[in-house]
């Protein structure tokens, strides 16, 4: 099978971030979703990210406010970055049904093979327990998430649209995270096959 748009390439090397050529805020944008994603947001110091970015402190100040406004960019660049996908694979789908196809076969590659580490909104709301800016965007992105996911099951012409959009959503959320603890191999599939009876269920 050849890869689907909806997954997004693999996150560049850490050691390959600082000569890759990018101006000083795409570096620092790139060392930052490497490290917070696979390290934790709040393990991870500006000073690393300057030292994996190549950057001085001044140049990342010149920036971002502070490291809260670069967790803000990680994952808003996260969220542009789905978005993105989405738009890019509407071309290949003939059909709201093959679009929901195509959404399905993406979030599995995407378990395999990006977000091996669990859903970065999701890690990040367990590290911002309270409401503020952080917790804002991802509502935001899960907002958008389940209110498309909606819209492409009522374009199917899917029986109860909300109820499927709501169980997409939480069996993305389940296998992200699943995949994480107990191997990308044996929960991928599992989600793809649970997903589509979800579907096949709800078609008139």
């Amino acid at each position: 099978m050849t890869d689907n748009v909806l997954v997004s390439t693999p996150d560049i090397a850490l050691d390959e971030i600082a000569t890759s050529g990018g101006s000083a805020r795409e570096r620092l944008l790139a060392a930052a979703t490497a490290l917070f994603y696979r390290e934790g947001i709040h393990s991870v110091g500006v000073d690393r990210v300057i030292e994996v970015a190549g950057v001085t402190r001044a140049t990342l100040y010149k920036q971002f406010s502070g490291k809260e406004d670069l967790v803000l960019a990680y994952l808003a660049g996260e969220d542009a970055g789905l978005r993105g996908l989405f738009a890019a694979a509407a071309p290949q789908a003939a059909t709201p049904a093959q679009m929901l196809d195509l959404v399905i076969d993406g979030i599995r590659q995407d378990i395999a093979q990006r977000h091996t580490r669990g859903c970065p909104f999701i890690n990040a709301a367990a590290e911002y327990p309270d409401d503020g800016p952080v917790r804002t965007l991802v509502a935001e992105h899960r907002d958008w998430f389940r209110e498309t996911l909606r819209r492409l099951a009522a374009d199917a012409d899917l029986d109860d649209p909300d109820e499927v959009a709501g169980a997409l959503v939480l069996l993305r959320d389940a296998a992200l995270v699943g995949g994480y603890l107990d191997g990308q191999e044996r929960v991928a599939p599992v989600f793809a096959a649970t997903a589509e009876t979800v579907i096949g269920s709800h078609r008139r």
